[in-house]
Order: C-alpha cells, then sequence, then structure tokens
C-alpha cells in the first residue's frame, strides 16, 4: 500500500499529460485544413523564413574555428558545473576533496596551456611560411 502511495502521484501526472496530449493531437487532427494536389500551390512546397524567399543553398561551410569555440566551451562549462557542484559540500569533504579539485583545476590549465601552445585558441589568418628559393 505504502508504494501505491508513493507512486499515485506520478502516475496521476503520467495519465494527465497522455490525457493532454490526446486531445491536442485530436483537435490537431479534426481542425486542420487538408490541402491536396493542385489546391496546395506551388507556394507551399517553398521554405519560408521571415518573408523571404529563399536565394542559395542552405549548407554553409562554417570555418573550424567555429566548432573549436563549441568544444571549448563545453569543456570549460563543464569544468564550471563540477567546481559549483563541488562548492556546495566544500566541507564535508575536507582536505581530501580539496586536493581532487587542485587537481582537477592543474590538469585542466594544463589542457588551457597545451591548446595555447598547440594554437588553438588564435582565431585570425595565419601567414604561410614560404620556403626561399636560392
Amino acid at each position: 500500500m505504502c508504494s501505491f502511495c508513493t507512486l499515485h502521484p506520478l502516475m496521476t501526472y503520467a495519465i494527465a499529460i497522455a490525457a493532454l496530449l490526446s486531445v491536442m493531437l485530436a483537435l490537431a487532427s479534426v481542425t486542420g485544413n487538408r490541402r491536396v494536389g493542385p489546391a496546395r500551390g506551388a507556394s507551399m512546397n517553398l521554405p519560408f523564413e521571415s518573408g523571404i524567399l529563399p536565394v542559395g543553398s542552405a549548407h554553409l561551410r562554417l570555418p573550424v574555428q567555429y566548432y573549436l569555440v563549441a568544444v571549448f566551451f563545453v569543456i570549460f562549462d563543464a569544468e564550471a558545473v563540477f567546481l559549483f557542484s563541488w562548492a556546495t559540500v566544500v566541507r564535508q569533504t575536507g582536505w581530501q576533496g580539496y586536493g581532487a579539485v587542485l587537481l582537477f583545476v592543474v590538469f585542466l590549465g594544463i589542457a588551457l596551456a597545451y591548446l595555447w601552445r598547440s594554437g588553438g585558441l588564435e582565431w585570425g589568418p595565419t601567414q604561410r611560411l614560404t620556403r626561399k628559393v636560392p
């Protein structure tokens, strides 16, 4: 009986969500207009964004630096999450927790230094090395 009491609110919530979704899908299928064949029109097959007809291809080639920024953000955002969660339990972990976080920050510093030395943080155009021909 006790397990039913703990699961009762969850089951009620799940049933309510399923009922709401069913009603929304049923209403959308009943009230939605259907255009098939010539009534659909040529403009219904074109992508539409902000009232501007598309020109050219939507597939753009982004530079590698765009992806590097995304990866750096994920790495250092995860670092912030770990450090903030550690900050909430800093007193309970004691010196052992402090040492683990210090080691974590040292590894991240080493990774940042490696990125810096390898040129991963350079965003501008690079000069090509040209060989002088005698």
